[in-house]
């Protein structure tokens, strides 16, 4: 028994390098227990074979709105679906299923279904940044669609950046998260302020160079929009670039010191601070105001240490405040965090080790140990960062229901 089993899933395939992968989503799909309803863009057959499709699906590939036998194919397929994902999604689908243009039959179908929506972007990366699909992406995520976001590696031609559609894995968790999301539909968090840190704090050195770490803000943007999606008021306070839903207001800053400034002023007025930011402990005494230059010699870099944001939420909390830190750790993970829990005077503290494969930095994957005040540890094993997120968020509306 799978959560994919006995699940109707129409598997939306679009025209783009990365749709050999869909094959292997569907065979996993099929193995767990679902029936596989592909649809196949024209583009796509330009890539694929369609008979591998529909040797490997539950069904033969449907291509057409005009398919003999059935006048409304795409009411039909949307109506009876569990879960539509798209993988590959192209920027052209996006733009069209933004703007609710029904030009075929997968944009067709997705327009008129209720069932949860995953759309697993790919294409290359300036495509991939360009305002427009990002845009696109924050309609389609302010309505509710969820997504799969690309990973960065080689991609199509040699070039190497964020755009690489994401790992089978990782779509089939997301598969799995929209479905039951979608079944509890829980707003836990109704009217509740929260405020959520993301990504890894850049330490000038000089106008080029700083001290940095490889946070990706990916857990803490999951964090953000899985509070908002069960009713917070959410403030982000990011350094990274990542788009953000309609609804999230978005501080960007760049230092320990920025972040430092937008979480104290405004953390009195919030009832959850999550701190998922990877702060610099430590920063230059004095940035170089023109690029250190090689020939110069090794440069002398004197540090001072940045403030404790977290340790000062823990000491200034106000009652009825509930704050979360994270932890990072290589060795000795569960010691380290129990001591850091204390020191820092948090109600739950959100720890992983950083050493493991797929977890923590730079990837969409994370495991997690939740530590409470008590002491009371909950493992969260191997999954994708929106999944981890749901059961920190869960673990905040447990400790506030108990009052402590």
């Amino acid at each position: 028994m799978t959560a994919f089993t006995g699940r109707r899933v129409v598997l939306g395939i679009c025209g783009g390098i990365a749709a050999y992968k869909a094959i292997e989503v569907c065979r996993r799909l099929v193995d767990g227990g679902a029936h596989v309803v592909p649809i196949m863009t024209d583009g796509a057959t330009r890539f694929i074979g369609e008979v591998t499709v529909s040797a490997l699906a539950s069904e033969p590939v449907r291509r057409s709105l005009w398919d003999a036998g059935d006048p409304i194919p795409h009411t039909q397929l949307g109506q009876q679906a569990d879960v539509i994902v798209v993988a590959p999604a192209t920027a052209r689908l996006l733009s069209a299923y933004a703007a609710g243009y029904s030009h075929d039959l997968l944009t067709n179908t997705l327009i008129a279904t209720r069932a949860p929506v995953v759309v697993c972007p790919a294409m290359h990366t300036e495509m991939w940044e360009h305002p427009a699909v990002q845009e696109n992406l924050a309609t389609l995520r302010a309505r509710g669609v969820f997504v799969v976001e690309p990973e960065a590696g080689r991609l199509a031609g040699g070039d190497v950046g964020t755009g690489r559609l994401a790992a089978p894995e990782a779509i089939l968790a997301g598969i799995e998260h929209a479905l039951v999301s979608s079944a509890t539909s829980v707003r836990d968090l109704e009217g509740l302020r929260v405020l959520v840190s993301a990504g890894g704090t850049r330490e000038p050195i000089d106008p080029v160079r700083f001290l940095g770490n490889r946070s990706s803000g990916k857990q803490g943007h999951a964090l953000a929009e899985e509070a908002a999606a069960r009713g917070a008021l959410v403030t982000l306070v990011t350094t990274t670039e990542l788009p953000v839903s309609v609804g999230i207001e978005r501080v960007a800053v760049q230092t320990a010191d920025e972040l430092h400034r937008a979480v104290s002023s405004r953390a009195a007025d919030q009832d959850v601070v999550v701190m998922a930011a990877a702060v610099a402990d430590f920063t230059p005494v004095h940035v170089a105001d023109a690029k250190l230059k090689k020939h110069d010699g090794v440069p002398s870099i004197e540090l001072r240490p940045t403030v404790d944001v977290l340790a000062e939420l823990g000491a200034s909390r106000r009652d009825g405040q509930t704050i979360v830190g994270f932890a990072a750790e290589t060795t000795d993970v569960e010691r380290h965090a129990r001591a850091k829990l204390e020191a820092k005077q948090v109600d739950l503290l959100v720890v992983n080790d950083v050493s493991a494969a797929g977890v923590g930095f730079e990837h969409d994957t994370n495991e997690v140990l939740l530590l409470d005040r008590s002491g009371t540890g909950r493992h969260v094993a191997l999954t994708d960062k929106r999944r981890v997120a749901a059961a920190v968020i869960d673990a905040v509306v447990k400790l506030r229901a108990s009052g402590t």
